[in-house]
């Protein structure tokens, strides 16, 4: 299925947004191989948008699925990839 999407919001220079990164990827991957179904990572600059920046400013890694805050600062591995498992089937 296509449609579901995971927004990472980062910000350059962030250590734990690189770390973030890895994880978020992998577990996409994970999911895609396990399940059959795809997922589209648009990574978003906090300090490219107003809004973004006004609400996550402090929260950076903040990682969005399907425009849900699922976490910030570090990524649970084994809770995203249930999340994005749980979501994929619902879609």
């Amino acid at each position: 299925m296509s449609g579901n999407t995971v927004t990472f919001v980062d910000r350059a220079g962030c250590h734990l947004c690189d770390e973030a990164k890895t994880t978020v990827t992998h577990v996409i991957d994970q999911v895609a191989q396990e399940t059959g179904h795809t997922w589209t990572l648009n990574v978003v600059d906090v300090d490219s948008d107003s809004e973004l920046l006004e609400r996550y400013d402090w929260e950076v890694p903040v990682v969005l699925v399907n425009g849900r805050q699922h976490s910030f600062h570090r990524v649970d591995a084994r809770r995203l990839k249930a999340s994005l498992i749980r979501a994929s089937n619902t879609n």
